[in-house]
């Protein structure tokens, strides 16, 4: 997990920190979302994000310049990003994924909880989508992934069934930890699983890999 400098609960207990830049609307917004955020030890709020940071974007909907934004920070900077919106146009959702974000949430589901939830699977590398993005996703890879596929030099189609154990684990929720203790292997394993066939099929990141589990009939 990307982290600062150690802190403490009690004076004995380390707490890794998890830099965090949030980027709102307006600045109210942006207040109310710090104000949820300050509440957990283990987020240290930045004024500006950079590589080991989580971008924490929270607007209405996506337009342009967000995305625009989406791609600086992710690409360009290096972050990891959440996207927190209250709806999302079909024709983002894969731009989005694409752009490399793995946690969204719904405005009406923020909670100081939620958020910090998704905060921290993005700080892992590990996703965190709603159900219902998750099905549209579904339905709009399979375009994606024959695209992909027809490109010189594509991969073999298909996955092990290593993979698919652990795929079927993101798709339940768990995180490399917890998907770690599941399978008895290491969380490096774990992350060098996704990492081999994310690469192998061109996949964008864990949402994106699971939709494509789903549509080919893995899970």
């Amino acid at each position: 997990m990307p982290s600062s400098s150690m802190t403490t609960r009690t004076g004995t207990e380390p707490v890794a920190r998890t830099r965090v830049a949030v980027y709102a609307s307006d600045p109210i917004l942006r207040e109310g979302v710090h104000g949820q955020l300050r509440r957990f030890p283990e987020i240290e709020l930045r004024e500006e994000s950079g590589p080991g940071t989580v971008a924490l974007i929270v607007d209405d909907v996506l337009e342009e310049d967000a995305l625009a934004r989406l791609r600086r920070l992710v690409r360009g900077e290096g972050a990891r990003a959440v996207l927190v919106v209250r709806s999302l146009r079909e024709a983002e959702l894969l731009d989005v994924i694409e752009c490399g974000v793995g946690a969204i949430l719904w405005r009406h589901e923020a909670t100081a909880h939620r958020l910090t939830q998704a905060v921290l699977a993005a700080a892992r590398g590990d996703g965190d989508l709603p159900a219902d993005l998750l099905g549209r996703l579904i339905n709009q890879v399979g375009t994606l992934h024959r695209s992909a596929s027809g490109r010189a030099g594509a991969g073999p189609a298909g996955l092990t069934p290593r993979e698919v154990d652990v795929l079927r684990l993101v798709a339940e929720g768990f995180d490399t930890g917890e998907i770690a203790r599941k399978l008895s292997y290491s969380e490096r394993t774990v992350k060098n699983v996704v990492h081999g066939l994310t690469t192998r099929l061109h996949l964008r990141n864990r949402a994106h890999a699971v939709a494509y589990a789903f549509q080919e009939g893995y899970i």
